[in-house]
């Protein structure tokens, strides 16, 4: 079995740089660009076409590249595949180990947009959490301490994984990912856990979406049935005044009205009776998304709901405006209380910051596919800027939303301990402003949902039984163990903040502190290179992680 791997031809001497007379046709840049990768057919997905699928022609010539690889070590270019086996522009993918595969139109296609592609997935996984970041109670000045730490935290952590191939020798690891590199250092055990921790973080994600689906949902059809029915409503909380109404939902009591309002006028109270008897947020509605959303999980191909992918810089730009527009009209209501409480602010500084801390590890969380997205880079040299740009945007962006929210909240009348986890819930059923930021976040999570749902079925059914569709019967009971999922936290525990937190510090445990920090010690240390400062500083950052994820379950 050992010789199976072992190339057919082994050079003698010469240096890997000096590529000698036959490779003077080699490029390369042109090598990293065309390596193609055959996958099964029901595995390659495009965004501009509903199902893409590998030619005979195209597997064929992958098996003859395959042939040229096996002809030397993967580390000597003795021998490159000529340009005649290589298959034409239009049969080139890129692989994901995640189970999917992108059409390459050029190999350039992908130059300059990887700080954007970066943005995109942690906005879409990632901004959505900002809501609650100075709703966690942490404090104002400990909430943007943490902000800043915990982003250059988790960049230093993504620049590792970034690296970690590279610090393998004498394998060709440029079609590895991340969990590839785990498998490498840690066999069978770190490519399991890798994958129960991905999915962790995949599912988290998923019952996070359904809860502020549900609430977006509620809140969006009770505004339109009260207009079109000309009904006055006010919410049974305490508020402000004025035209630019702000509520404190939390002080209605311990056992509020679910749906939180009461009738003022009305030409039908009972039909308005009726209709909050059927539209409840924790009693119905999570139930009415699974009609919708189900169906749409046991697609083979999620292609359609990426072209939406839109919706999320919409979405992200619209709440800044959101904020920006609330707090311009609120003003600013601050003060200053260091480590005692009042009435109406909270102390700077709080024993329960680790609840934030748990929040931002999976805000700022890329690590599980970041190789992915910076691979296809012309220029790879450029990867570590693309990526700190990427992190610096995200923070600011947390720390403006964030920011804003908490300092302009009116306090008085109302307590900064009135600050909801979902920032909109602070304003009027009949707000127009807080109901169009609905509309496009519900909009938004649900074309997302489904992609979600396909990269948690392909880690998982290609983990387990080789195959990323292998039945109907498979898909539909992994999408209904999801789906039961969500239902049941939205009916019970729709504490969006607590869903976070408790996902982001467990999958953060393995994929931003131990593995990345692990894998750097092992490779120096394999290479005669590790010094105590070096191995001091990462394990502090590995029991900080622990830390984290305990302190969770303490606070």
């Amino acid at each position: 079995m050992e010789e199976d791997t072992k190339p057919l031809l082994i050079p003698v001497g010469g240096d890997e740089s000096n590529y000698g007379i036959m490779n003077i046709q080699f490029n390369p840049e042109d090598f990293k660009c065309k390596r193609p990768f055959h996958v099964e057919p029901t595995n390659i997905v495009s965004v501009n076409d509903d199902m893409q699928r590998v030619t005979d022609e195209a597997s064929a010539m992958n098996k003859r590249i395959h042939y040229y690889s096996r002809l030397t070590s993967p580390t000597d270019r003795a021998l490159i595949a000529p340009d005649h086996v290589l298959p034409a522009p239009d049969e080139i993918y890129v692989y994901s180990p995640l189970g999917t595969a992108f059409r390459v139109d050029s190999c350039t296609d992908g130059y300059g947009k990887n700080s954007s592609i970066i943005c995109d997935m942690e906005y879409n996984d990632g901004y959505i959490y900002i809501k609650y970041s100075m709703g966690d109670k942490t404090g104002f000045t400990s909430g943007i301490i943490l902000i800043l730490l915990m982003g250059l935290l988790t960049l230093y952590c993504c620049y590792r994984v970034v690296k970690s191939r590279k610090m393998i020798p004498l394998v060709d690891t440029s079609n590895w990912e991340f969990p590839d590199v785990c498998k490498y250092y840690f066999g069978s055990f770190g490519q399991w856990t890798s994958l129960l921790f991905s999915m962790v973080s995949l599912v988290g994600a998923m019952v996070v979406y359904w809860v502020l689906m549900s609430n977006f949902l509620f809140n969006t059809g009770k505004f339109i049935y009260n207009y079109v029915h000309d009904i006055n409503v006010t919410d049974i909380v305490p508020g402000t005044n004025g035209s630019n109404k702000v509520i404190c939902p939390s002080a209605a009591g311990d056992h509020p009205p679910q749906n939180g309002s009461m009738v003022f006028s009305s030409g039908n109270s009972t039909g308005f009776e009726l209709f909050e008897e059927w539209w409840n947020k924790s009693q119905t509605v999570p139930f009415y998304l699974i009609a919708v959303l189900l169906p749409l999980l046991n697609l083979k191909s999620p292609s359609f709901f990426a072209k939406f992918n839109v919706l999320g810089t919409v979405s992200v730009i619209y709440l800044i405006l959101l904020v920006t527009v609330k707090a311009a009209h609120l003003g600013i209501h601050l003060e200053y209380n260091w480590f005692t409480e009042n009435e109406f602010f909270v102390p700077e500084f709080r024993i329960l910051f680790p609840q934030l801390t748990g929040v931002l590890t999976l805000a700022f969380f890329i690590h599980n596919c970041v190789i992915t997205l910076l691979q296809n880079n012309k220029n790879q040299e450029n990867n570590v800027r693309d990526l700190s740009i990427a992190y610096l945007l995200v923070g600011l962006t947390y720390l403006y939303v964030g920011v804003i929210i908490f300092a302009s909240f009116p306090s008085p009348p109302l307590s900064k301990e009135c600050i909801e986890q979902n920032f909109l819930d602070n304003f009027p059923s009949n707000d127009v402003m807080s109901f169009i930021a609905r509309i496009f976040l519900l909009f938004q999570m649900m074309t997302v949902y489904p992609l979600l749902g396909y990269l948690a079925r392909v880690q998982l059914l290609r983990q387990v039984f080789g195959n990323a569709y292998p039945s109907v019967f498979h898909v539909l009971i992994l999408n209904i163990v999801i789906v039961g999922a969500g239902v049941l936290m939205a009916r019970f525990y729709p504490n969006i903040g607590g869903i976070i937190r408790y996902s982001g510090a467990t999958c953060g445990l393995a994929f931003v502190f131990v593995y990345p920090s692990l894998i750097y010690v092992i490779s120096l240390h394999r290479a005669g290179q590790l010094t105590w400062p070096v191995l001091i500083i990462h394990i502090l950052i590995i029991v900080l992680g622990l830390a984290n994820l305990i302190a969770q379950f303490l606070l």
